[in-house]
């Protein structure tokens, strides 16, 4: 019931899109300063919203895309561009909201989406379930989406030990950190996606 190359080939896919350990720095940085139990629900909710996202446009979402005449290279350089803003207020320390919108925020949006459930993962799952051959090869590829969701939740919910070492002053420099990651990422997908406009046209 399981075939392990297409297994294989969209986990690792996803692992190297999603990127679980560059995705710990980011997610103690926009979860710092919160009580741990809040954390831990954050970590939660990133990653359902994530499936949630990856399982509609694994079912739907070429459906989606051509209904919205949207094109991949532009849902890339959208992602890339709200990246960038978050990634600017992580570099400026501008993160001042209200705790609770704050909190919502985080889970849904960088987190969930476009960070974890970005543009490449969902380009990737949309490709797998259309490549994916009968109930074997469909069995594979939701395994497989479901394996890297758990492996992010496990990382990012005992990713929070560190904050315990760190200290304040160790979170302040996770945060630039992770805003210069975030940056490059951001600035990434963008050329990705103009690039990509670029060939086919």
């Amino acid at each position: 019931m399981l075939d392990f190359a297409v297994f294989g080939s969209l986990f690792l896919t996803l692992f190297v899109i999603m990127d679980p350990p560059g995705i710990t720095p980011i997610f103690l940085a926009l979860t710092s300063g919160r009580p741990a139990k809040v954390q831990r629900r954050m970590a939660w909710q990133a990653v359902c919203v994530a499936f949630g996202v990856i399982a509609v446009f694994g079912i739907c979402g070429q459906q989606i895309l051509d209904y919205l005449h949207v094109s991949v290279p532009a849902l890339m350089i959208a992602g890339g561009l709200l990246l960038l803003l978050i990634a600017l207020d992580l570099l400026t320390g501008k993160a001042d909201e209200p705790t609770q919108t704050k909190d919502v925020n985080v889970a849904l949006v960088p987190l969930g989406m476009p960070l974890l459930a970005g543009p490449g993962a969902i380009v990737s799952v949309i490709l797998a379930v259309q490549k994916a051959d009968g109930l074997t090869g469909q069995v594979s590829v939701w395994s497989a989406i479901v394996a890297m969701h758990v492996v992010l939740w496990v990382v990012m919910r005992y990713s929070l030990v560190i904050i315990r070492v760190i200290k304040d002053g160790g979170v302040v420099l996770v945060t630039r950190l992770a805003g210069m990651m975030l940056s490059a990422i951001a600035v990434q997908q963008i050329i990705n996606g103009v690039l990509q406009v670029i060939h086919t046209s």
